[in-house]
């Protein structure tokens, strides 16, 4: 297999614009015309409605665009500060497993994390990446929606780097109204772009050269 491409995108990537890139690369690979892709990015404010997500669960439906998408999952929240990775991979020549896959992207986000010196945990029944904050407090860090298009993935994680985290008023975030939402900044952790990408990027390496890779 050739060597995963990383792409970073400086300038806010319209929601529309990424999702007709993965497509198109998407159908590249699976006809093996173009490598892996990892593109990292950030969105202008958005809300993301994945297959899952309730009506009920829109709070304020004209705050911000909202996308209706073929990922799994919920409503969520995008905007500057949050650094999403979508990851467009072939599955089936990493072995098929999709739980496996979602278990990586679990423990790229923790491993990422953990290089700022901060513990993100699985919940069970919980998407995502959370955070303890103590006395019983938790709060979502990362995010994970993702979809499998003829074994190849798109769409992939978000994590909040220094997002205006007042801007999930709209939403219920991935139907869990009893836990906050936290990001790098609001536990006290200054942290640049560039050193979050730097950081994704080698923990992916960590993560995903151990998968086994069959073909």
């Amino acid at each position: 297999m050739a060597a995963i491409e990383w792409r970073i995108s400086d300038a806010l990537i319209p929601y529309e614009e990424a999702e007709a890139e993965m497509a198109a690369r998407v159908e590249a690979i699976r006809a093996g015309t173009a490598p892996e892709l990892v593109w990292l990015l950030e969105h202008p404010p958005l809300y993301t409605a994945g297959t899952s997500a309730r009506d009920a669960d829109l709070i304020e439906p004209g705050l911000f665009p909202v996308h209706r998408t073929g990922r799994g999952g919920q409503f969520t929240y995008h905007g500057p500060g949050q650094r999403v990775g979508y990851v467009m991979l072939d599955l089936k020549a990493r072995g098929g497993d999709v739980r496996a896959f979602v278990h990586d992207l679990e423990e790229w986000l923790i491993c990422t994390l953990a290089r700022f010196n901060v513990t993100g945990e699985r919940r069970a029944g919980r998407v995502g990446i959370w955070t303890d904050e103590g006395g019983g407090a938790e709060s979502k860090i990362a995010a994970i929606g993702v979809r499998i298009r003829h074994w190849v993935t798109l769409h992939g994680v978000s994590l909040n780097v220094d997002p205006d985290l007042t801007h999930y008023r709209g939403i219920v975030p991935c139907g869990v109204s009893e836990h906050g939402v936290t990001s790098l900044a609001a536990l006290g952790i200054t942290a640049a772009m560039p050193e979050v990408d730097a950081a994704l990027k080698a923990a992916f390496a960590d993560v995903f050269t151990a998968t086994a890779r069959v073909g």
